[in-house]
């Protein structure tokens, strides 16, 4: 196993009270987990400045665009910041009617391009404060954002999910593909979930879910037999290169397809399947939508989440702010299980 990334603390306490408040920072990329060093550092609470109000941050999710944004991978971020992309908390100070309510959120610039969630406290334009659904706890609200996010956008840039219609999700087991999968079926869609082991869709869903086992590598052909020759009508590819060729061959007649990841950036293209099916890509960026959008889109589902149709994902373990490198570990090695932790 590796060496967990550094983290240099002011102190050992655990304590979550305001005098000991402390926030994540990286102040440097690292070239791996094993030189990333992040640093504990004491967090007076802010005050909030007019148009904005800040949020105690109860829980925050640990996406892996927030190790990767630590590395150093992702080309937006600035530095010294405190990373972190999702959060759930309570209003602490501004406008007063906000004071001591509960809000959830998430967001592209939040712990990329400005201080994040890891932290006790978090600064937020009073646009991106929503209230946390009640159906739903703190640890799960602060963990919701990204995946959601992400497959809620991808539905709403090529057109949303209806019944009638038949929903392909491509890696079906990753928490994009598992809000896509629920997303499509709240909305009554006909669902077929590609996931790489045998059996059913192992997430929740409103509704019932063909699962497909990508690993005997003929997924277009089980899609064409599932939908009797016709293929579906929205391909939801959350892996990008690997399922690119299956999907367009699953892809039917007007059919779109969502791409929101890729191993490879070079994939053949078949242009002339590409028009005679009269087929749409569309292209997700989660970081292009900033706190005040991405909280918007967020909130959107709130419905859903209120009424059961959508559930959060369980959280696997809450980890201190002291344990945040092992949290970051954990994320980075591939678990596909929701990391959080607690301010």
């Amino acid at each position: 196993m590796s060496a967990l990334p550094s983290v240099n603390a002011s102190s050992s306490s655990s304590s979550s009270s305001s005098s000991d408040a402390r926030a994540l920072r990286v102040h440097a990329a690292a070239a791996n987990l094993d030189a990333l060093k992040l640093e504990l550092v004491p967090q007076a609470q802010p005050a909030a400045r007019p148009g904005f109000a800040v949020v105690r941050v109860g829980a925050a999710a640990v996406n892996p665009s927030d190790v990767k944004a630590s590395l150093g991978l992702m080309p937006q971020a600035v530095w010294p910041r405190s990373p972190g992309r999702d959060f759930a908390g309570t209003v602490v100070d501004g406008p007063d009617e906000w004071i001591g309510r509960e809000v959830y959120g998430s967001g592209g610039d939040i712990g990329i391009t400005r201080d994040g969630s890891h932290a006790r406290y978090l600064v937020l334009p009073l646009q991106a404060l929503r209230e946390r659904p009640r159906r739903i706890s703190m640890d799960e609200a602060g963990a919701v954002g990204v995946p959601f996010v992400t497959a809620y956008e991808g539905f709403r840039r090529s057109g949303m999910p209806r019944p009638g219609q038949t929903v392909l999700v491509l890696g079906a087991n990753g928490k994009v593909g598992q809000a896509a999968v629920q997303l499509a079926a709240q909305a009554g869609a006909r669902v077929i979930a590609v996931q790489r082991r045998a059996g059913p869709f192992e997430g929740f869903a409103s509704g019932p879910v063909d699962a497909v086992d990508a690993r005997d590598g003929h997924v277009a052909e089980q899609v064409r037999e599932l939908t009797g020759g016709r293929g579906a009508d929205v391909v939801y590819n959350t892996v990008g290169s690997a399922y690119f060729e299956p999907g367009n061959k699953s892809m039917a007649k007007g059919a779109t397809q969502i791409f929101i990841a890729t191993h490879d950036r070079a994939v053949p293209f078949d242009i002339f399947a590409f028009y005679r099916g009269m087929h749409t890509y569309v292209g997700i960026d989660s970081l292009a939508m900033d706190c005040v959008a991405a909280t918007a889109q967020l909130d959107a589902m709130r419905e859903g989440f209120e009424r059961g149709s959508l559930q959060p994902f369980p959280v696997a373990r809450a980890f201190s702010m002291n344990e945040a490198g092992e949290a970051y570990r954990l994320v980075l090695s591939g678990s596909t299980d929701r990391v959080v932790l607690r301010p």
